[in-house]
């Protein structure tokens, strides 16, 4: 789900280095509700209990060197210790919520209250379900723009920034239908996103993400 956003407002939610992405002039903010599954470093089997957890994202896209990638704001997620070793080794904001999950009939409900209040509250309810045949986006479509990101962003809390690497095939791509009752996870940085959003869907996708390396 992605709302337009000036780019000075998101801009200056930015630390030194970073640069606000855009796409004809206009930045963009995204809350993307998903599930992660079978979580675990390379070589070591998923552990019950703590390699499956619900995770909803607040991101933006920004460049940093020339380079583009995601900016999080928020990772809020059930697992508190997945939460903590994200924070400690990847320096991303990963927070503790309650959170509930159901699909039935190709239809996603999801609920969040974030508990660890570090990056002010956030809530998030709503269900939506994809429709139409899978997608192809072009390379210079906005859908492209949007998810075809391989490189993330972070900053630790003296300000250094690094980068991490993502791997992974294209995106499973369709439209979406969405119904959003909750969404206050753009408050603390002033982001309206109470208009209606652009949405795409997309089903199980494999990850493998890189140990993160500074920027210079």
């Amino acid at each position: 789900m992605h709302w337009p956003v000036p780019p000075a407002l998101v801009q200056a939610t930015l630390p030194p280095g970073v640069e606000v992405d855009t796409r004809d002039g206009q930045a963009y903010v995204g809350v993307v509700p998903f599930r992660m599954a079978d979580v675990a470093p390379r070589l070591v089997p998923a552990v019950p209990g703590l390699s499956a957890f619900p995770e909803l994202n607040l991101r933006t896209y920004v460049r940093v060197n020339g380079e583009s990638g995601v900016w999080f704001y928020s990772l809020d997620v059930t697992q508190p210790l997945a939460a903590a070793l994200a924070r400690t080794f990847f320096h991303l904001p990963y927070r503790q919520a309650r959170m509930w999950v159901d699909r039935q009939g190709g239809v996603t409900r999801y609920a969040s209250v974030r508990t660890d209040l570090r990056t002010g509250p956030g809530a998030f309810a709503g269900a939506y379900r994809p429709v139409g045949p899978p997608l192809s986006p072009a390379p210079d479509s906005l859908e492209a723009w949007l998810t075809d990101r391989l490189r993330l962003f972070s900053a630790d809390p003296a300000g250094r920034v690094y980068r991490g690497q993502i791997h992974h095939r294209p995106w499973p791509l369709r439209r979406a239908q969405a119904e959003i009752r909750v969404n206050t996870l753009g408050a603390a940085q002033h982001f309206d996103l109470s208009g209606a959003p652009h949405l795409l869907h997309a089903g199980r996708l494999d990850v493998t993400a890189w140990w993160l390396e500074r920027v210079r």
